[in-house]
């Protein structure tokens, strides 16, 4: 598996001064996505409805709002 593409903008262009450690999304060679958040599992885990889980492996991550929305446009339909 290896990243294929960014979806969205770089950090940078989201206001980072760094660009070395903020939120992204990437579009993964088996068509999956990869997300790099702030960790939340402790934190958001009892706030899950109950029709939602996670397995051991799994961790629930935020990214930030403008992060999600300025990749809109590069996520595929289907």
């Amino acid at each position: 598996m290896k990243i294929v593409r960014r979806i969205g903008v770089p950090p940078s262009s989201r206001g980072s001064t760094s660009g070395a450690s903020c939120p992204d999304l990437f579009e993964l060679s088996d068509g999956n996505f990869a997300v790099i958040g702030t960790e939340a599992t402790e934190m958001l885990e009892g706030e899950l409805p109950a029709d939602a889980s996670r397995a051991d492996y799994e961790r629930i991550v935020v990214v930030s709002r403008e992060t999600l929305i300025r990749a809109k446009a590069d996520i595929p339909d289907a």
